[in-house]
């Protein structure tokens, strides 16, 4: 039927069921209806942050009559939801979320993970708490968590807020697992991570570093003493490369090597320091290498040690975050690319001399890492190296909870964290290495199951649908915004200062202008345009308008034109 001709019938419709001769049913299958849907940032994020909710709740501040001060603490509360570290990941996290933004496809991402930083930053300056959740008052049962990492502080977190009494059990002197001894203080300030950890434990959460499973307290009697136990004990051991001449002095893994470095323990490395890997940890410990060996006469030269990253991929395929191989480089740090190492040779004393490297054929990482040779390219050469550092891969060091039940290696878990021994829970990088951001939604997930489990019940899983791409919207109707620009440290500042923040992200004003980037994909805006392309007022403007609630839909009046959905530039109103 054409569209003029359903507009007449619709009429039709409209008039014989104001006059009692047509049932609702009989209304138009095009009229409009609203319909939130999963934007891909969201979709993307592994924590599940609500992106849209926290962006919006700053950028229609004005349209809802909030204050500035108002919409920053709704954007805070809103991110503390499914995750308490918004000033330490605003920092860290390589913002997967970014990466699906649908404003890509106009002029740039939202810089969502520097608005992330920026209402974290927002909220430490102010002292908020996040409090109890509504309606949960004390639990009797008590929960154990095994190490103090970001999966297992945001498991505490998350079931502290429900009323449970949480203890934290950590091996290491002080909190913060990778993210205190992995990440360069340069990248994290340990105030912001302290401060963010202060949060946790003033929900009512003891926390006992110092305290190792196994050795000085039993597995057992964890299972034994507490309701229910997440185990979260990270992947610090890193591995060795399983190359000739790597056993001796001066060679470190790179979990090994950041760990003394972010313990204040000195570390001797030489003038020359070949660094193998291409993730964030390998290039966290080239530029901490780099910075290590300065001395007085060094900054003054601006130069540190000589250090090369070998790395199996290209440049454009190394994992780790892009902006961070920028400042390596822009420090001097050099990358030889698709290059393995294949021996390291030392001198008649023991000590490292050189890395021989073989160069591989870009594309050949899968059959050079299977045994397969043929992708080797010219001869292997020299690289004149005095300590080596392999940042390639690390595990979990499971046997130290001396809990056969666990087994060994790697623990596994279905999608709520349930491992096969009843009562243990899991999460982070002891069950798949990745970002601190996926050990935070593993914990947020599993504090989920555990409360659902002592209630007698089961965690109820979200139906979202799939993500709203852009192919959906109307990209055309947002005006042209060009994307901010962080205030990052040059290089010279950098390594004259070696524990200076790098990355000062967005200032206030520019952190606002960025959230205003948003497209509010799936979820109205009050853009007025349905309101304004309706002829026959079917919409009508609320008096007490929200975030994503700006107008009801009088369907009586409706004629079926479309326009509304037609017109709707974020996705919102859909047709039957």
């Amino acid at each position: 039927m054409g569209l003029l001709k359903e507009k007449k019938r619709t009429k039709g419709l409209v008039a014989r069921l104001a006059s009692g001769g047509a049932s609702a049913s009989q209304i138009s299958p095009l009229r409009p209806r609203y319909l939130e849907r999963l934007p891909p940032c969201t979709s993307a994020c592994p924590s599940g942050n609500d992106v849209r909710g926290f962006l919006t709740a700053i950028s229609l501040r004005d349209k809802v009559g909030a204050s500035l001060d108002e919409a920053c603490e709704r954007a805070w509360r809103c991110y503390m939801e499914t995750n308490p570290f918004p000033a330490v990941m605003g920092r860290v996290c390589p913002h997967p979320c970014e990466d699906h933004c649908n404003r890509r496809e106009k002029d740039g991402a939202v810089d969502i993970n520097s608005v992330e930083r920026f209402i974290g930053d927002w909220a430490l300056a102010r002292g908020l708490a996040p409090g109890r959740l509504a309606g949960e008052g004390p639990k009797a049962e008590r929960v154990a968590v095994v190490g103090a990492g970001p999966s297992g502080l945001a498991c505490a977190y998350h079931l502290a807020r429900r009323g449970y009494p949480v203890t934290v059990f950590e091996s290491l002197p002080l909190p913060g697992g990778m993210l205190r001894y992995g990440i360069p203080v340069y990248r994290l300030p340990r105030a912001v991570l302290d401060a963010e950890i202060q949060r946790i434990v003033d929900l009512g959460v003891e926390l006992r570093c110092g305290t190792t499973i196994g050795d000085d307290v039993p597995f057992a009697d964890l299972r034994r003493d507490f309701a229910a136990v997440y185990v979260a004990i990270g992947a610090h051991q890193g591995l060795k490369l399983g190359i000739p001449g790597e056993d001796g002095p001066g060679l470190w893994t790179g979990a090994e090597f950041l760990r003394h470095v972010n313990s204040g323990k000195r570390v001797e490395l030489g003038g020359r320091v070949v660094v193998v890997g291409g993730g964030d940890t390998a290039v966290d410990a080239a530029r901490v290498s780099k910075r290590v060996s300065l001395d007085a006469a060094a900054v003054s030269r601006r130069l540190g040690a000589d250090v090369t990253m070998l790395c199996l991929e290209t440049v454009a395929e190394m994992p780790a975050i892009g902006l961070e191989i920028e400042q390596a480089l822009e420090e001097g740090i050099r990358i030889e690319p698709a290059a393995a190492p294949v021996e390291i040779r030392r001198d008649g004393e023991g000590r490292v001399r050189a890395v021989v490297v073989q160069r591989i054929r870009p594309g050949g990482i899968d059959d050079w890492l299977q045994g397969r040779r043929d992708v080797a390219e010219g001869d292997p050469f020299e690289l004149p190296a005095e300590a080596v550092i392999a940042a390639v891969r690390q595990q979990p060091q499971l046997s130290q909870l001396a809990a056969a039940e666990l087994g060994a290696g790697w623990l596994g878990a279905d999608d709520w964290g349930r491992t096969t021994v009843a009562g243990v829970w899991t999460g982070g990088d002891n069950v798949e290495p990745g970002i601190a951001t996926t050990s935070i939604g593993h914990a947020r997930r599993a504090a989920e199951c555990i409360h659902a489990a002592l209630r007698g019940g089961s965690p109820a899983a979200a139906d979202e649908g799939a993500p709203l791409h852009h192919d959906r919207l109307k990209l055309g109707w947002y005006e042209p915004k060009a994307r901010g620009a962080r205030r990052v440290l040059a290089p010279e500042e950098r390594l004259a200062a070696p524990d200076l923040e790098v990355d000062h992200g967005l200032a206030e004003e520019e952190a606002i202008a960025e959230a205003a980037r948003c497209l509010s994909c799936g979820s109205c805006f009050g853009c007025e345009a349905c309101w304004m392309y309706c002829q026959n007022n079917c919409f009508t403007k609320l008096q007490r308008p929200a975030p994503g609630s700006f107008y009801s839909i009088k369907l009586e009046v409706c004629d079926g034109c479309k326009k509304c959905w037609e017109e709707c530039p974020c996705g919102f109103i859909v047709g039957e």
